[in-house]
């Protein structure tokens, strides 16, 4: 069912900085700024060889991960996300094992580059919030 890992998701409390550093100081290629507003966050996608590092920042009060940053000022790992063939699929499997897809009914949702995305709660993970993205490898 997974594929690859994705990327690393790491919120951050100032993202022009994470920007420069990853891009100046470490050499890597890194995106421009984008905005999610549905989703309420700022990213920047740095590319590694095989994989990447999402650098995740609050847009708006409403932000999910606002207060991920609250409890954690200097930012730290959010997420891994995981590519499966299909997050349907994969979905169903979890749910049929008793285990937790955070967001509702089947947790479904467009992501980042409109990929089919759901959450899976982290107590059913070791602690770890995992995210499934189809069609991303």
């Amino acid at each position: 069912m997974i594929k690859n890992l994705n990327h690393v998701a790491v919120v951050v409390p100032d993202l022009q900085e994470a920007r420069r550093r990853y891009r100046h100081v470490l050499g890597a290629r890194v995106s421009d700024i984008q905005e999610y507003p549905d989703h309420g966050v700022q990213v920047v996608f740095v590319e590694l060889e095989n994989t990447k590092i999402e650098l995740l920042h609050p847009l708006g009060e409403e932000s999910p991960i606002r207060a991920f940053l609250e409890k954690h000022p200097q930012g730290g790992l959010h997420h891994l996300c995981l590519a499966v063939d299909d997050v349907s699929h994969a979905v169903a499997t979890v749910e049929g094992e008793g285990l937790r897809v955070l967001g509702g009914k089947d947790g479904i949702k467009k992501g980042a580059h409109d990929y089919q995305v759901a959450f899976l709660h982290p107590r059913d993970f070791c602690g770890v919030l995992l995210e499934l993205e189809q069609g991303s490898y």
